[in-house]
């Protein structure tokens, strides 16, 4: 029995030093994954916050492209392209005259 109670008075402190070395190296894993994510978080932020300004000036050129006179020159061609086939629709069912 005495040599039982000398292993586990060498042994304890022993597993004390290992279980400290354990926690403290688990810490730093920790700490470095949330790191890294936090790296990976701001990086997909910022090409959020990127693509967000790029469909913002997107959207603000259609808006003057409507508000513009732009817009009325894109209807007027699409009026043209319809009056053009109607057009030949009326041509195609006219009997042709013959000289």
């Amino acid at each position: 029995m005495g040599d039982l109670t000398g292993l586990v008075a060498v042994m304890a402190p022993f597993l004390m030093i290992v279980g400290i070395v354990w926690i403290r190296s688990r810490s730093k894993l920790e700490e470095k994954r949330l790191a890294a994510t936090a790296e990976n978080s701001a990086e997909k932020a910022a090409q959020y916050a990127s693509h967000t300004t790029e469909l913002e000036e997107r959207v603000r050129v259609l808006e003057r492209i409507v508000t513009d006179k732009g817009y009325d020159v894109a209807t007027q061609i699409e009026a043209l392209r319809d009056a053009r086939r109607i057009e030949a629709r009326l041509e195609a069912h006219e009997p042709e005259v013959r000289s």
